[in-house]
């Protein structure tokens, strides 16, 4: 069972069922909604493959009037789709995308471009001090919830492409868009491939902010960073209570 139960109140289920059996899928998801009456979006999900992953699989809605739950940050509201990823502790992403809109410094003049930007979050976050928000994220889900998330705080000035980063950061697509002032990148937990890596350090963003939830892989691609960038700022978020796992933010500025 994935959940998300959100600040504004929305309870958004999940039910993986490694097969379908209308029957007993009903029997079950009818007792669940007795049992928890206040669940506002109920989906399952039939699961044939011998792995837990979900971007291929298509859930099905249940019950609920939204196919989505609403989370809200700071005075910003966030659409959530059951595929879509989104930080789980709400209250503590709030003080991460805190910490990661004063690491960016930014006074309304940069381009500020959001690499693995899932549903806009970061993006919409820092977008008050922004010229222009450039968001890229490879799930198509998360970027059609990035964009109506945009149109649902009133923002322009943010635009959010589909696709992998390292292929969509090309020549043209700066020509077209602009070069980056701030880079703001929150890879998964693989960290960065070495080609985004590179192709940072060809835009020479004179300001990045890294986010990272695995400070392992965060280490590998500072190091690499290193050739023209200096680490100026760290502040670690604990996103995760009685875990091991925590959230770090870097700011890194473009060597003079």
């Amino acid at each position: 069972v994935m959940y998300r139960y959100c600040t504004t109140g929305d309870l958004m289920v999940n039910v993986i069922l490694g097969y379908e059996q209308p029957e007993a899928r009903k029997a079950l998801l009818d007792n669940l909604l007795e049992k928890v009456p206040h669940i506002t979006t109920l989906f399952y999900t039939i699961n044939h493959k011998l792995n837990d992953s979900m971007a291929d699989l298509t859930p099905v809605q249940y019950a609920g009037e939204r196919d989505y739950a609403i989370e809200r940050l700071g005075r910003f509201q966030f659409k959530i789709s059951p595929v879509s990823f989104f930080q789980t502790n709400s209250r503590q992403a709030e003080a991460l995308y805190e910490v990661t809109r004063q690491f960016a410094e930014l006074n309304g003049s940069q381009v500020v471009y959001d690499l693995y930007g899932g549903t806009g979050s970061i993006g919409i976050y820092v977008s008050d001090g922004a010229q222009k928000v450039i968001g890229v994220e490879i799930v198509e889900a998360a970027v059609e919830d990035a964009r109506v998330n945009a149109a649902m705080n009133g923002i322009t000035h943010a635009q959010f492409f589909t696709g992998d980063v390292a292929k969509v950061c090309t020549p043209s697509f700066f020509e077209t868009h602009g070069r980056p002032d701030v880079i703001i990148t929150d890879p998964p937990r693989a960290g960065m491939s070495e080609k985004l890596v590179q192709q940072i350090l060809d835009m020479e963003a004179p300001l990045v902010v890294y986010v990272s939830c695995n400070p392992g892989t965060q280490a590998r691609d500072l190091k690499l960073l290193d050739a023209k960038y200096r680490v100026t700022k760290v502040q670690p978020v604990d996103m995760f209570p009685h875990t091991l796992h925590i959230e770090t933010v870097v700011q890194l500025r473009l060597r003079g």
